[in-house]
């Protein structure tokens, strides 16, 4: 009897617990459903929202590009030579036509006046030999000399006369000989690092060159787009309404070109083509070597609906968003984005214009939960700072 009663009482302690932690369980589950603001009530959700909107939007292709010198020249020297003087300093901007070096003129103005000397008396030879044959040729109708010496006169003038022309020609070349010892700008453009200065001696057509200029303005700037691009670019560029920026990644202000080339082939290992863009650069914002962000944008699209991008989630299914409904409750709408630029995101179907949308707060979200909306950013503003998460204590 004793052994029965204690049996008894275990059991009623036991079902007694089992009883007591279903109702802690089932008092935890209302009270983590009243907190995620669902059908069955509790405190509202607080989350940031927007106001779909209809806007004018640009159709842009948005690459990485290469700032490239318009015109780009390695000088060296023609001739050998000593350098006597260099006339401008490493990174100045020179003018088309700026004398830049100067080599020892002395040998070659030497070399000029033998080459002139060298004409002259073979112009006065030829002159001689002119007489010469006419004599000649007065007797050989006299019948006083021989037909063979009227020949040979005659043949000594012809010779001379070619003497006389590779002497002009020797002329020409020993003035234009002198003319490589004055090294000028053959166009306007910036100079890089000098790697002869005063002093050293410098070869005709050395593999090193004395300098080299770059035209940066106007700079070109070389990108490639995908080939699946290239049939929208060839066609807002005949319809002349494209219009291509560029600028540095830390720069705000774009600089506006045009595009310059579309290369005749797609490189079948990227599956891109090449273009490049022409800039003015006056203000030599973008410079030959530089990476720079380019924006190709072909048209503007008038009536695009837009969101703020973080309103779109990425689902199992696709992309969503939630949607606030009149009495003030979410659900979710599968959408499909366009593209997206910056901040926006172009929603081709899913929304319409005025519908609203949460922006911030996704995460204690369920379909159907009950939301506090405040004002979040609409398109094109900037996103708002994400609060501290608050330390979560189980008890």
């Amino acid at each position: 009897m004793q052994i029965g009663r204690v049996w008894a009482g275990v059991v009623c302690v036991a079902a007694a617990l089992v009883v007591a932690a279903c109702a802690d369980d089932a008092g935890g589950d209302a009270a983590g459903r009243d907190a995620a603001g669902g059908r069955g009530g509790g405190a509202p959700v607080p989350v940031a929202v927007a106001t779909v909107e209809r806007k004018s939007m640009p159709l842009e292709i948005q690459v990485i590009g290469s700032a490239e010198a318009y015109s780009s020249v390695s000088i060296r020297s023609q001739i050998t030579g000593q350098l006597i003087a260099v006339n401008f300093s490493e990174g100045d901007e020179v003018r088309q036509g700026q004398i830049l070096f100067e080599l020892d003129r002395r040998p070659l103005e030497a070399a000029l006046q033998q080459a002139q000397a060298n004409l002259d008396r073979d112009l006065a030879q030829a002159k001689n030999a002119e007489v010469q044959a006419t004599r000649f040729a007065q007797l050989v109708e006299r019948g006083i000399a021989p037909r063979e010496q009227a020949d040979t006169a005659r043949t000594a003038v012809s010779a001379l006369n070619a003497t006389v022309d590779a002497d002009r020609a020797a002329v020409e070349n020993a003035k234009i000989q002198l003319q490589y010892a004055t090294i000028t700008a053959p166009l306007s453009g910036r100079t890089g690092a000098l790697m002869v200065h005063a002093g050293n001696l410098v070869r005709a057509n050395d593999t090193t060159p004395l300098v080299t200029i770059n035209q940066v303005a106007p700079v070109s700037v070389s990108f490639a787009i995908p080939e699946s691009r290239l049939s929208d670019l060839n066609r807002y560029l005949a319809q002349g309404t494209l219009r291509v920026t560029a600028a540095a990644p830390n720069d705000e202000v774009e600089s506006v070109g045009r595009i310059a080339f579309v290369d005749n082939a797609v490189d079948q290992n990227t599956g891109t083509i090449r273009i490049k863009a022409t800039f003015p650069n006056a203000d030599r914002r973008l410079w030959p070597g530089q990476y720079v962000n380019v924006v190709v944008t072909l048209t503007t699209d008038p009536g695009a609906i837009v969101v703020p991008s973080v309103a779109v989630q990425a689902g199992p299914q696709g992309p969503y968003v939630f949607k606030v409904t009149p009495d003030q409750t979410v659900e979710m709408q599968a959408v499909t984005v366009a593209r997206t630029r910056g901040a926006e995101s172009v929603i081709a179907s899913g929304v319409a214009p005025g519908d609203t949308v949460v922006t911030d707060g996704h995460l204690r979200l369920v379909p159907g939960a009950r939301i506090n909306a405040k004002p979040g950013q609409n398109a094109g503003s900037e996103p708002p700072a994400a609060p501290a998460a608050a330390p979560q204590v189980r008890q």
